[in-house]
């Protein structure tokens, strides 16, 4: 898989210069800048996860992660002891970290007494749950207390519900519990979850290319089990170097205008 890899990013960097898009130093790197976009990553199956890590070191990148205790490739699942020194690695590198409910927890509805929700991870994947105000917030909560367990540093007391389904009343009981909710911009959405056949990453990177601008938080994933080629090998790496050579810079959501003072606060 790295031999592709390498190959499939090799050539997608080789056709920006081509193209013109990127000059040898913007493929080297480029100096700081003040048009910056925020690479956001939800947990998966974690297949990509190494990958993901390679890119973004080679570009020195920085990125915010979402943590839920996804199911993983191998078996286990995201935030276990096989995955603790990947986390502690990202962590010593400066990446931000948020809360992606311990058990992907979708909403589905406001109810009384609570909330509606589906997980799609846990020992109750699939079923339909109501959730308190207080054990809605402790799903929020738990992966922040195993990221410290995990790394020896504190999550930022931000948040992305799975799917950015949400609702006010869903915000609020959020809010209350001291987290900021993190959605993404309609151009930041990455694509990475959509069937292939009908959204190959080559459109997918000309899409993002064409249209996300200054200040847009994006959003990927760590590995989504229902699209069949996967999409970081083919597009992560050449849409980083693309949007660097059209004078953007990538920064956490610790240096977001709004979202920066919560991104900054430890849970």
């Amino acid at each position: 898989m790295r031999h592709a890899f390498e190959a499939t990013r090799s050539g997608a960097v080789a056709a920006l210069l081509a193209l013109g898009l990127v000059t040898g130093a913007a493929a080297a790197g480029s100096a700081a800048c003040e048009r910056p976009v925020y690479l956001t990553f939800d947990t998966g199956h974690m297949e990509v996860a190494p990958l993901v890590a390679q890119v973004l070191q080679r570009h020195d990148v920085k990125a915010t992660f979402f943590l839920a205790s996804e199911r993983t490739k191998t078996g286990g699942s995201s935030l276990d002891d096989v995955w603790a020194p990947w986390w502690k690695a990202r962590a010593a590198e400066g990446h931000a970290f948020g809360s992606h409910t311990w058990d992907h927890d979708i909403w589905l509805a406001d109810v009384q007494g609570g909330l509606r929700v589906k997980p799609t991870a846990g020992l109750k994947t699939g079923q339909r749950l109501v959730l308190t105000d207080q054990a809605y917030c402790a799903e929020i909560q738990k992966p922040a207390d195993r990221f410290l367990a995990m790394t020896g540093q504190p999550m930022s007391a931000i948040f992305r519900a799975p799917g950015g389904k949400t609702s006010p009343a869903l915000l609020a009981t959020a809010a209350r519990c001291g987290w900021q909710h993190v959605g993404w911009a309609p151009a930041g959405f990455l694509g990475d979850e959509l069937p292939s056949d009908r959204y190959p990453n080559d459109k997918l990177l000309a899409q993002a290319l064409r249209d996300i601008r200054p200040g847009d938080v994006l959003l990927a994933h760590l590995g989504i089990w229902s699209r069949k080629d996967a999409w970081a090998p083919a597009v992560l790496e050449p849409l980083i170097v693309g949007l660097k050579a059209k004078g953007l810079c990538f920064a956490t959501l610790r240096e977001h205008p709004q979202l920066g003072a919560s991104a900054r606060r430890p849970r």
